[in-house]
């Protein structure tokens, strides 16, 4: 198992200098090679920070050949988001060790980690133990029907930024908040600032982001982390317009840093 944390350390080190990174998310059951392709592209070309690959369920897509097509094809950090233990490949660099602590089925909170445990010890995998949150957006997803769990609602952000505490507490070491795919809105910028406000550790936020103004939104309500999916894969130039907006916020926040 890999033991450098090199890429958590780096999440960490850049959310404790105030620099917001940038994911796309990769869902292996969305995207064939060609498609695969442009989209890694526009992120070769981009200022994205990392590839994340999962999702809730895979039915004709193959995650460890997706995982093998962006590494040959691309020199960024590919993090696995698994949605069920199975979707683990030796191949990817990291992955966020998931425990859905926004609900009370044990199968997600603990029952699928011990089964996929013994096959990601067989990996070098740096494995990064992650808070995940979801929240009420409009619909119901995907992610929320398979894991059989009640959402956050969205104006609770009291309980999304308790819940974020508790599995600081119990040694998690980073926070997602996600919508899930197909959500109609994103988390509010209420709850991302109660809950980064609660917590010590970098924050993720996903779901529901369609446009560079509402990631811009939700980078100054506190998120570190933006994951988009959905939205990139309805329109690529979405990559690059949130990619050339996280630039010219971590720009400014250099220059005054600078200057102060």
């Amino acid at each position: 198992m890999n033991q450098n944390n090199n890429i958590y350390q780096s999440i960490l080190n850049n959310s404790q200098n105030g620099k917001k990174l940038f994911g796309v998310l990769i869902d292996p059951d969305k995207q064939n090679n060609f498609d695969l392709l442009k989209t890694i592209e526009v992120c070769n070309n981009s200022e994205v920070d990392y590839f994340f690959v999962g999702g809730s369920i895979i039915t004709k897509g193959d995650l460890k050949k997706t995982v093998k097509f962006i590494k040959e094809n691309s020199s960024k950090p590919v993090i696995l988001f698994p949605g069920s233990p199975d979707q683990i490949s030796k191949e990817a660099d990291a992955i966020l060790f998931l425990s859905l602590i926004s609900g009370r089925n044990p199968e997600y909170l603990i029952g699928s980690q011990v089964i996929a445990t013994p096959l990601i010890k067989k990996t070098n995998l740096e494995v990064i133990p992650t808070g995940y949150l979801l929240v009420d957006c409009g619909t119901t997803t995907t992610a929320i029907y398979v894991s059989d769990t009640n959402p956050i609602p969205y104006e609770k952000s009291e309980i999304a930024a308790t819940t974020a505490l508790a599995g600081e507490y119990l040694g998690l070491k980073l926070t997602y908040i996600d919508g899930g795919s197909g959500a109609k809105k994103c988390i509010s910028s209420a709850m991302i600032s109660t809950t980064k406000n609660n917590i010590t550790g970098p924050l993720i936020i996903g779901g529901g982001i369609r446009t560079s103004q509402a990631a811009k939104e939700i980078y100054k309500a506190g998120a570190d982390v933006i994951i988009v999916g959905n939205g990139a894969e309805q329109n690529r130039n979405l990559i690059q317009e949130i990619a050339e907006m996280k630039a010219s916020l971590n720009f400014l926040k250099q220059k005054k840093a600078l200057s102060s």
